[in-house]
């Protein structure tokens, strides 16, 4: 059961030929894909989640990246809270602290980082967490969010590319952690081995499409159905099948945003075990309580 946990697929890469993009998905047994509402305004937000609506086994998260963190003023901040309702958007994100190209100071990043979790949490909502050379800060952050007692703090950190000590704290927290075609770089040997010794019931996989694409496509537009070559390569490091690290992989994306799809081995997903592709659109059910449970 693959699901690719993070796509891009209101970008503009993908203007000439979405359909084909997702039909592509749907014959690489692609069951799900979460498409990341993430832009410089809102309107580019709700792009994401029209094409979530329109598209029976895509869902969409909403949220601001922090390299946008400068140019979200209150009246967006509300309009993501207001996206958060709809029926097929299934967290918040991705947010979190970027101080590689720092697009955004600083503060600004993390006064919006420390806001999307509170409303996350708040949401009962999964967060989808970026972090680039900002470790020890988004560490804080996130355990200072989990002080404030507003709701459990659940999601994951995406196109994880940290050492095992980050990993290990951010698992030690509660959150997931997701994997891109980076584990198929040649050079990515480090991050192979923090994979290797994280439980495979932790793990998401994800394209980050259309950037990232894994090898043999590296440097080339990705999209949703090369997460079967991501599956592929942790199958391999793991001396696991490709069936089981799908079906592992994909149960802990239908839990984690509570997907409206069958998970093999249970009567029905978390959502009402909507089929998926060429199927009903499947809504969400009402948010969590403190723990959890619905």
């Amino acid at each position: 059961m693959l699901i690719d946990s993070h796509a891009h697929l209101d970008a503009p890469a993908y203007d000439g030929d979405r359909p084909g993009v997702l039909q592509r998905a749907r014959d690489a047994g692609v069951r799900a894909i979460v498409t990341i509402g993430v832009e410089k305004t809102l309107e580019g937000v709700q792009r994401a989640v029209a094409i979530a609506e329109e598209n029976d086994a895509v869902y969409a998260t909403v949220g601001f990246h922090p390299h946008d963190a400068a140019k979200v003023g209150p009246e967006s901040f509300s309009g993501i809270r207001d996206l958060a309702g709809r029926p097929k958007v299934v967290g918040v994100g991705e947010t979190g602290l970027d101080y590689h190209y720092m697009h955004s100071p600083v503060r600004v990043q993390q006064d919006l980082f420390r806001r999307t979790l509170r409303l996350a949490r708040g949401l009962n909502l999964p967060v989808v967490i970026h972090t680039r050379e900002a470790d020890a800060d988004t560490v804080a952050i996130l355990r200072e969010s989990l002080g404030e007692g507003t709701g459990p703090l659940v999601g994951v950190v995406h196109c994880f590319s940290g050492d095992y000590a980050l990993a290990r704290r951010v698992l030690d927290m509660g959150l997931d952690i997701s994997f891109t075609g980076v584990i198929t770089f040649p050079a990515a040997a480090p991050l192979r081995d923090v994979l290797k010794q994280v439980p495979l019931d932790r793990v998401l996989l994800e394209t980050d499409c259309p950037y990232l694409a894994p090898v043999p496509f590296r440097g080339k537009r990705n999209e949703p159905a090369f997460v079967a070559l991501v599956a592929q390569r942790v199958a391999e490091l793991l001396g696991k099948s490709v069936q089981e690290v799908a079906r592992v992989t994909g149960g802990n994306a239908v839990r984690l945003f509570r997907l409206p799809i069958a998970v093999p081995g249970e009567e029905e997903g978390p959502g009402g075990g909507y089929p998926g592709w060429g199927g009903i659109a499947g809504a969400r059910k009402g948010p969590r309580n403190a723990s959890g449970q619905e």
